[in-house]
Order: C-alpha cells, then sequence, then structure tokens
C-alpha cells in the first residue's frame, strides 16, 4: 500500500511537469512569434525607407545633371564670344601695325632719318638734359656718404678711447726714503764717505742727504731708482751698514726686481690675453712698468692703447689678434738699451730674431709712419697709439724742461769749430747742423757728427728716444762772366 501511494505521488509529480513545460513551450512559440512580426514589420518599413531615399537621389542627380547641363552651354557661349573677340582685336591689331608702319615712313620722310637714328637722337637729348640733375645726385650722395661715414668714424673712434681709457699716472725721477732719526745719515755716509761711495757705486743713482730726516735717491733710470730704493730700506732695517752688507743686500735687491719685471710682464700678457711668448719678450715688457714716456707709465700706455685697437679692430672687421700682439708690443725697442738704433728699428729687428710673423712685425714697423701703412691692421695700431698717447692728461712735459733739453742739444753742435747753424727738430729727435764749407771738409764733417753723438751722450744718461745728428755741407763755385 505504501508503494503504491509513492508511485501515485511520483505520477502527479510528473504529469505537473509536463503540463509546466508545455506552457513554458506555448509562451516561447507566443513570444518568438511576436519577436518575428516585430522584425517583419521593421524589415518593411526599413525597405520603404530605403525605396524613398533613393527616389530622393535620383531626384538631387536628375537636378545636378540639369545645372552642369545649364552651365557647360553657358560656358561654351563664353568661349565662342572670347574666341570672336580675339579674331576682332587680332584683326584691329593688324591694322594698328599697317598704320603705324605708314605713320612711321612718313615721319622717316618727314624728318629725313631713320627710326634708330630717331630713337638715337631722343636718347641723346634726354642724357644731355638729364646729365646735370645725374650729376648734382651723385656729388649729393657722396657728399651724405661722406658726412656719414665721418660721423661714422668720430663714434668708433670715441667708443674706443672710452673703452680703453685709463688712468694718469704722473712720471717721477727721484724716490724719498723718511729715516727714523738723523743720527743714519752718518752711518750711511760712513768713515770718510766710504758707504755712500760703495752705494752710489752699486746702484748707479744720486744719493742727496742734505733736507733733513730724509734721504733723496735721483736717476733717470726707474729701474735702478727701484733697485737703490729698496736696498736702502733693507739697511736703514738692518742696520749694519758696510760696503761688503751693500754690495751684498744690491745684489740681492736686483735679483728680487729681476723677478718683479718678470712678473710685471707676465701680468701685462695676461691681461691683454696673450700667452707662450718668449721669455726675453716677457721680461722686457716687465720692465715696462719702470718706463715713463713724457709722463705716461708705459704698461698703462700699452694697456690702453691694446683696448682701444681691439675695440677698433673689431668695428673694422680687421685681425684682433694681428692688432693685439701690434699693440703689446709696439713699443718694446724703448727698453732695449744695449744697442743704438731708433726703438722702432730695435723693437722689428727682435721680433724678426724670434720670427713673429710678418703682419705682426710690420704694425711695428709702421707705427711712427716710418714705412708706408702695409695693413688695415698696421693702420689700427698707429692710431691706438696716437689716440693713446696724444688724449688730453696722457702726457704732460714742462716747458722749460723742454726748452733746456733742445737748447742743450743745439749748444752741444754750435760749440764745435766750422758749424754756421744748428736746428733740433722733432722734439729734438733730429738734429741738422750747416757747417761753412771752407772750414769743414767732407771728411771732417763725418768725424764732427760722431763728435757731436758722443758730445750728446755725456750729456744725457736717458732720452726718450735718439738723437739723429745729419751734418749740412753745400760748397757753391761762381763765376761770372763779363763783355765788353
Amino acid at each position: 500500500m505504501f508503494q503504491s501511494l509513492i508511485q501515485s505521488f511520483f505520477k502527479k509529480e510528473r504529469q505537473e511537469e509536463i503540463k509546466k513545460a508545455k506552457q513554458e513551450a506555448k509562451e516561447l512559440l507566443l513570444k518568438a512569434s511576436e519577436e518575428a512580426l516585430r522584425a517583419k514589420q521593421e524589415a518593411e518599413r526599413a525597405g520603404r525607407k530605403a525605396i524613398q531615399d533613393g527616389i530622393e537621389l535620383e531626384k538631387r542627380l536628375a537636378r545636378k545633371e540639369q545645372i552642369l547641363e545649364d552651365r557647360e552651354k553657358e560656358i561654351q557661349n563664353k568661349e565662342q564670344g572670347m574666341r570672336d573677340k580675339e579674331a576682332h582685336v587680332a584683326e584691329k591689331k593688324e591694322e594698328y601695325e599697317n598704320e603705324k608702319d605708314k605713320i612711321i615712313s612718313k615721319l622717316e620722310k618727314i624728318a629725313q632719318m631713320t627710326k634708330d637714328e630717331a630713337r638715337k637722337f631722343l636718347l641723346t637729348a634726354w642724357e644731355d638734359k638729364l646729365k646735370g640733375d645725374v650729376a648734382k645726385q651723385i656729388r649729393e650722395g657722396e657728399e651724405q656718404i661722406k658726412s656719414s661715414a665721418t660721423e661714422k668714424a668720430k663714434e668708433i673712434l670715441i667708443d674706443a678711447m672710452r673703452y680703453g681709457a685709463t688712468d694718469y699716472v704722473s712720471e717721477y725721477t727721484l724716490a724719498v726714503i723718511q729715516l727714523p732719526n738723523d743720527d743714519f745719515k752718518g752711518r750711511i755716509i760712513g768713515k770718510d764717505g766710504r758707504n755712500i761711495r760703495a752705494f752710489e757705486l752699486a746702484t748707479g743713482v744720486d744719493v742727496d742727504l742734505e733736507e733733513e730726516g730724509v734721504i733723496r735717491i735721483s736717476s733717470f733710470d726707474a729701474i735702478r731708482r727701484e733697485v737703490a730704493k729698496i736696498s736702502l730700506e733693507k739697511l736703514i732695517k738692518d742696520g749694519r751698514i758696510q760696503p761688503q752688507r751693500i754690495e751684498e743686500i744690491v745684489n740681492k735687491v736686483k735679483t728680487e726686481v729681476a723677478q718683479t719685471i718678470l712678473k710685471a710682464g707676465e701680468d701685462l700678457t695676461h691681461r691683454v690675453g696673450i700667452f707662450n711668448l718668449p721669455n726675453e719678450i716677457v721680461r722686457l715688457l716687465g720692465q715696462f712698468k719702470f718706463r715713463y714716456s713724457y709722463g705716461q707709465n708705459m704698461i698703462l700706455h700699452t694697456l690702453e692703447e691694446t683696448k682701444i685697437g681691439v675695440a677698433l679692430a673689431h668695428e673694422l672687421k680687421a685681425d684682433v689678434n694681428t692688432v693685439k700682439i701690434g699693440c703689446l708690443l709696439h713699443d718694446i725697442g724703448k727698453v732695449i738699451t744695449d744697442k743704438e738704433g731708433s726703438h722702432v728699428d730695435l723693437g722689428v729687428e727682435l721680433l724678426n730674431k724670434h720670427r713673429f710673423p710678418k703682419k705682426i712685425v710690420d704694425t711695428v714697423a709702421a707705427h711712427h709712419e716710418d714705412i708706408p701703412f702695409p695693413s688695415i691692421e698696421a693702420v689700427i695700431v698707429y692710431i691706438s697709439d696716437a689716440v693713446s698717447g696724444g688724449r688730453p692728461g696722457a702726457r704732460h712735459e714742462d716747458f722749460q724742461e723742454y726748452l733746456k733739453r733742445i737748447t742743450t742739444i743745439e749748444e752741444a753742435a754750435k760749440k764745435q769749430k766750422g758749424v754756421k747753424e744748428v736746428y733740433a727738430l722733432q722734439a729734438g729727435r733730429e738734429l741738422r747742423v750747416i757747417v761753412r764749407p771752407n772750414e769743414v771738409s767732407d771728411d771732417e764733417a763725418t768725424i764732427l757728427a760722431s763728435k757731436i753723438k758722443e758730445e750728446l751722450e755725456t750729456k744725457f744718461e736717458v732720452f726718450p728716444g735718439q738723437i739723429k745728428v745729419t751734418i749740412l755741407r753745400e760748397y757753391r763755385a761762381e763765376a761770372v762772366a763779363k763783355f765788353n
């Protein structure tokens, strides 16, 4: 019985599941039918829309085709009109050329000249008419260019001078040393003056002990003066003042000053941006520290000139390095004291010895116009030197001292036998001596020049440059022919 109940329960459950499955199948079929209907309706709507769009597109294409046809007809009409006009213009042009030829023929007959001759005649007439105006415009243009060039040159020079200006330092020939007390004067003089003689002999200076409380050291050679000043200061500080000690101190100071000179030369070359120069050149440049030219210290003059030269070289597109080295070395001959000759010749000889490029040597050779300017760099070095030395305040010289120097130079020649007239020229750098030909022969004139040279060398221990002595001897023979 229990088993039959179970079978009955499962049978009912299967029937319900079958019934439920049939119901779900009906719902699925119904849903599928609805979706199929909707898809069909949408497809029909899309088909109708596509047909409508196709119809509209055909209409638009038809309208565009009609527009294109109308435009094509319009273009064809215009082209035909242009061809008609071209034909008309060609016809008129032909008529114009025919009439032109007829008129030219008539004009040639009337003027009795061909077309080319008439053209030449007209051009000549216009050239004559315009010649004055053209020449006037050319002159005005040249004047304007010259004026502009002058103003530009002034601006360049002013800028270069402002760029290169340095402080002014006066020249001096005395060094003054303050003494702790006057007892040192006796010790410096020494027994029978042996100490002071030994000091002056070792240093080559003059020592003045007359003023109370100070010692004045005098020398035109600034290096000797510096050595003497430092040596005397060391001797006073040391207290052992005797000939042997004096010689020892002076020799030591000379070595120190030599090192100072070398350092000054290196500093000068580095400040202008030049390196790797020969040691001899650097040492000579260092002597500029103690060398003056009419009150202008040569280191300051060289720095100033180099700055001006570099500024001008940049403005004028010249070789800056050549100008820089030329400005640095242009006065190096002034510190060469063991040879005779002008500082220009001595400088050129030194640079050739060290195989400097010819372009640099030429700037030194031409900076006093001893030779024609070989390059624009030489002109720039010359101008820079003139600007630095010639600007207000750069150099000075006492008029009385100048007059005394000129008088001394002339007197050295006037006292010689047979001298008629003497002229000191170029601030005393040239001495022209006119002799009496009946008192001085040609051979004696040569000897006289040598005597005057030696006399001048004894009168001037130091001189800015050199003195060229020229003897002029002119002999004239006259005869008068008389006729009855």
